[in-house]
This record gives structure tokens, C-alpha cells and sequence, in this order.
């Protein structure tokens, strides 16, 4: 218990060490990137149509009934 209790508080020293030091650093270049590619990219064109085949499906919620 004693273990896992210093591994927690070291774990949340560094997370919170690192979310402080974060807007100094500045955004890091993936979440630029990505931000960007979804902003130039319209909503409409991201869902593309698809074709359903069979039955639609509907949950059994009683086990005893097929």
C-alpha cells in the first residue's frame, strides 16, 4: 500500500509538473497539424454514405426468447 501510494504521488508530481510547464512550451506540433487538417476539411464530406445488408439489429434483452 505504502508503494503504490509514493508511485501515485510521484506519478501526479510529474503530470502536474508537466501541465504547468505546458503553455510555456507552447501546443505540441501533432495537435497543430491536426487542428488545421480538420478545419480545412468540411463536415459534410467526412461521413461518407454507406449500404446497410440484412436485418436491422436489435438487442435480445430477454435471454429466454429467440
Amino acid at each position: 500500500m505504502f508503494l503504490l501510494a509514493t508511485v501515485m504521488l510521484c506519478c501526479g508530481a510529474v503530470a502536474g509538473t508537466l501541465t504547468l510547464l505546458e503553455p510555456a512550451m507552447g501546443p505540441p506540433t501533432e495537435r497543430l497539424v491536426a487542428e488545421q487538417a480538420t478545419a480545412e476539411v468540411p463536415q459534410a464530406s467526412l461521413q461518407t454514405p454507406v449500404r446497410v445488408v440484412g436485418a436491422p439489429f436489435e438487442p435480445n434483452v430477454n435471454p429466454r426468447q429467440r
